[in-house]
């Protein structure tokens, strides 16, 4: 995969996505980047675990804009305490990110500089952006990730499709994922292929093909038990 080339978009609730000339690939559903993200990431992932264990541990693959780590500050209450990490290979430079219009909103408005303060953040260094939120990024490929087992609550893979990025699909790469869930720990993505659904199954989770968003039928969610 080469350096991305990305381009600044409109989806159709208004929020900014960006689209990849070079792998021609959206980084977000046009149908809404921000309606997505709450779907998915948010109300399928987060808001299971809001109320179980404290602090929560989050795992993204693919950071890209920010957009659901944002999302995920946003929710969390001041009593919830939650350390994220990002893994991504190409970094979105920063003149893209000031761009991006996700704090337009009055609901993220209050929260544009902090969300600047993410992708300021260094990476490899774990950075108190707020009070009850700590990020981490790593700029490493994912097929080199090596995660300590049982680290994580909730996986948030958001990494290109399968079309642009096979080898992040594979039984292998959520293997060491499930390892490093925690127990009663979640993964939960946008792609509901078959054969994403038989690598989950085939390396120990248990899992559902929910309703998607705007624009797609189904997403899924493993579970470790």
């Amino acid at each position: 995969m080469n350096k991305i080339n990305p381009k600044i978009v409109i989806t159709d609730d208004g929020s900014n996505s960006l689209f990849d000339t070079n792998l021609n690939e959206y980084f977000h559903s046009s149908f809404g980047a921000i309606t997505e993200s709450k779907h998915i990431f948010i109300e399928t992932g987060l808001k299971s675990k809001l109320f179980i264990g404290n602090p929560i541990k989050i795992l993204e693959i693919g950071f890209g804009t920010g957009l659901n780590a944002l999302l995920t500050l946003n929710e969390i209450k001041l009593n919830v305490v939650v350390h994220y990490t990002g893994i991504e290979l190409y970094p979105v430079e920063i003149n893209v990110v000031e761009k991006l219009n996700y704090c337009d909103s009055k609901e993220l408005k209050p929260l544009k500089s902090t969300f600047l303060a993410m992708h300021h953040a260094k990476w490899e260094v774990e950075t108190q952006i707020s009070q009850n939120f700590s990020l981490l990024k790593r700029n490493i490929d994912l097929r080199v990730f090596n995660p300590t087992a049982k680290t994580f609550d909730l996986i948030y893979f958001d990494a290109f499709s399968p079309n642009v990025q096979p080898e992040l699909w594979t039984e292998e790469i959520f293997g060491k994922l499930y390892k490093s869930l925690n127990t009663n720990g979640i993964l939960v993505t946008y792609c509901a292929k078959g054969i994403v659904k038989q690598a989950l199954r085939s390396v120990g989770f248990e899992v559902k093909r929910l309703p998607g968003p705007p624009g797609k039928r189904h997403i899924l969610k493993g579970e470790k038990w």
